[in-house]
C-alpha cells in the first residue's frame, strides 16, 4: 500500500473515499474544526446525521455518504471514535483498520483519513498508517474460489493540519512495524504441512538475508552435541527434524550500558499434544503454536530497518510435537542444556521444554535481558480471556519498561503474579522439576518452570495463547493470526533506557 501525507484542504482531495472521525456529542463540547467545515461543505449532512439518531459517534459507528456536495471524493465515511477524552493512539489504530476494511469491501482502491487537532501529532499519523496496513491484510491466500471481494488497497492518504519531519519519521516507523507484524501473520497463517521446522528456518534465513541480519540454524546433531535434551525430547516423535533458529541484529554503535536483548519465541509448528494427545476439536488451530517464534522474527525484521542502539538476538526453537514410535512418553526424564533434569508428566506441556533449552542458550550467547513469547497455556485464556497478554517477570523495572512499550504500541497486556509459593506446586520425586503442576494456576506454574532456567537474568514471559489468534473477524482485523507483541517488542528495543 502506498502511504502519502498531505495538509491540503479536504475539499480539494481526490480519492475513492474521505474518512472523518467523529465523536459522541457531549454537552458543552463543540465539534472539531474539520467536522464543522465538512458539515458546511455538505450542506449540513453531519448535523442531520447526528439529529437522526442513526449515528451517535460511538466507537466504530459508521455512516457512508455518496456523492457528498462540496467534496471531490465520491464517498464520505464518518466513523465513530467514542468519547473524545478517551480517544488515543490505540483507538485510532483500530478505527483506521476498520475504515480500510469497510471501504475496500465497497470496492474502494484508495482512501484518505483526516486527522484534526489534537489528534494530528506524529504518533497519531503513525497509528493511522499501522491500522490501515493491518486492516488491509487478509488470510485467504490459499482460497481459489469464493474469496471475499476485498482486493488490497492501493493507497492511504493521511490528511493533517501540517506535515512535519516528525510526521514523516513516525509514519515510516509505523509502516515498518505494521508490515513486520503482517510478516508474522503470514508465517502463523501457513498450514503445518507447508511450514515444518526446517521450512520455518529457511523463511527466517531468507528474511535475515534480505534485511542484513545474521542467521544461524542449529540442527539436531548440533543440539545433541550441546545437550539440549528437553528440546530434542519434544521433537523425537516427528519425522520432521527440529531446528534452533538464531537471528542476530548488531548495531554499528552499541549503547554503552552493555545490554543485549534476547527474544525467545516458541516455535511449535504443529502441536498434537504428543502421546498426551489433544482432543480433535479445534486441533487444526495448532498450526499457530509457533506464533511466538513468528513474532520474534517479525520483530527482527522491523529492528533491522529501524536500527536501535542495542544488540538483539532472537532464538526460535522450532519443533513439531507428534505421537509416534519414537515420541517421548509421560514419565520420561530429560536432561536440559542447563543440566537440570525434568520429569515429563504431560507431553502436551511441550512449549516450556523447548523454551528452557533456548533460554539457557540465549544466556550463553551473552543476552543480558530476556523476553520469551509463547502460546504457552490455555490457563492464561481462562484468566484473561482473549483481550490481554499475560505478563510474568522476575524484575519489576524490566517488566514496567515492557508494559510502557506495550501501552505505546496499543497492545493490551496485564501483569500476573509469580510468587515463590507457586513453586511448591512443581515437585517431582524423580527429577529436579516436573513439566506441569496440578490444574490450578497453570499459567503461573508454567512461568515458574521457565524461571528456573532464567535464574537471575532480568526476564519477562509473555503468554499469548489467548491473543495470537482471532476466532472471528473484527471490524479492524481479519480472522486468524494477529501478530501480537511485534510492535511492543520493537518499541522496547527502540526505547531502551537500561
Amino acid at each position: 500500500m502506498e502511504i502519502q501525507m498531505t495538509a491540503a484542504p479536504v475539499e480539494t482531495i481526490e480519492t475513492d473515499a474521505l474518512a472523518l472521525v467523529l465523536f459522541e456529542n457531549e454537552e458543552g463540547q463543540e465539534p472539531p474544526p474539520l467536522a464543522r467545515k465538512i458539515d458546511r461543505l455538505t450542506a449540513g449532512w453531519i448535523g442531520d446525521l447526528y439529529a437522526s439518531g442513526e449515528f451517535k459517534g460511538k466507537m466504530l459507528d459508521t455512516a457512508l455518504f455518496y456523492r457528498p456536495s462540496g467534496l471531490r471524493s465520491p464517498r464520505l465515511l464518518v466513523i465513530g471514535g467514542g468519547k473524545a477524552g478517551s480517544f488515543g493512539h490505540a483507538e485510532l489504530r483500530r478505527l483506521a483498520g476498520a475504515a480500510a476494511r469497510m471501504l475496500k469491501g465497497k470496492g474502494c482502491r484508495s482512501f484518505a483519513l483526516t486527522l484534526d487537532a489534537p489528534f494530528d501529532a506524529p504518533e497519531h499519523a503513525a497509528a493511522a498508517v499501522e491500522g490501515a496496513i493491518l486492516g488491509d491484510y487478509e488470510t485467504d491466500r490459499y482460497k481459489t474460489q469464493d474469496k471475499d471481494d476485498r482486493k488490497p488497497l492501493d493507497r492511504e492518504l493521511v490528511v493533517l493540519t501540517a506535515v512535519t519531519s516528525g510526521h514523516e519519521q513516525a509514519v515510516a516507523r509505523g509502516r515498518i512495524l505494521a508490515e513486520s507484524q503482517n510478516f508474522t501473520r503470514d508465517l502463523v497463517n501457513e498450514p503445518a504441512n507447508l511450514l515444518p521446522p526446517l521450512v520455518l528456518a529457511e523463511r527466517a534465513r531468507q528474511m535475515a538475508s534480505e534485511y542484513g541480519l545474521e542467521c544461524e540454524i542449529l540442527d539436531r546433531e548440533r543440539m545433541a552435541q550441546l545437550g539440549m535434551g528437553a528440546l530434542l525430547g519434544v521433537a523425537a516423535g516427528s519425522q520432521n527434524p527440529p531446528a534452533l533458529i538464531i537471528v542476530r541484529y548488531k548495531p554499528e554503535t552499541p549503547a554503552p550500558d552493555g545490554a543485549h536483548l534476547g527474544l525467545v519465541g516458541k516455535g511449535v509448528t504443529f502441536d498434537t499434544g504428543g502421546i498426551s494427545i489433544k482432543p480433535s476439536d479445534n486441533m487444526e488451530k495448532m498450526k499457530y503454536d509457533m506464533a511466538g517464534g513468528a513474532a520474534v522474527l517479525g520483530v527482527m525484521r522491523a529492528l533491522a530497518q529501524l536500527k536501535p542502539a542495542m544488540p538483539v538476538t532472537a532464538l526460535v526453537p522450532a519443533v513439531e510435537n507428534m505421537p509416534g514410535g519414537r515420541a517421548q512418553r509421560p514419565g520420561d526424564i530429560v536432561t536440559t542444556l542447563s543440566g537440570k533434569t525434568v520429569e515429563v508428566l504431560n507431553t502436551d506441556a511441550e512449549g516450556r521444554l523447548i523454551l528452557a533449552d533456548a533460554i539457557t542458550y540465549a544466556k550463553r550467547l551473552g543476552c543480558t535481558h530476556l523476553v520469551d513469547v509463547a502460546t504457552l497455556t490455555g490457563a492464561i485464556v481462562v484468566a484473561l480471556g482473549y483481550v490481554n497478554v499475560g505478563v510474568f517477570s522476575n524484575n519489576d523495572e524490566f517488566r514496567d519498561q515492557l508494559l510502557a512499550a506495550s501501552k505505546a504500541a496499543g497492545e493490551k497486556m496485564w501483569p500476573m503474579p509469580l510468587d515463590d509459593e507457586y513453586k511448591e506446586m512443581l515437585k517431582s520425586a524423580f527429577a529436579d522439576i516436573p513439566n506441569v503442576g496440578n490444574r490450578w494456576g497453570g499459567a503461573i506454574t508454567a512461568a515458574i518452570f521457565l524461571k528456573e532456567f532464567v535464574e537471575t537474568a532480568p526476564w519477562v514471559h509473555l503468554d499469548i495463547a489467548g491473543t495470537a489468534w482471532l476466532e472471528e473477524a473484527k471490524p479492524y482485523m481479519a480472522k486468524g493470526p494477529t501478530g501480537v507483541t511485534v510492535r511492543t517488542l520493537a518499541r522496547l528495543a527502540l526505547g531502551w533506557n537500561g
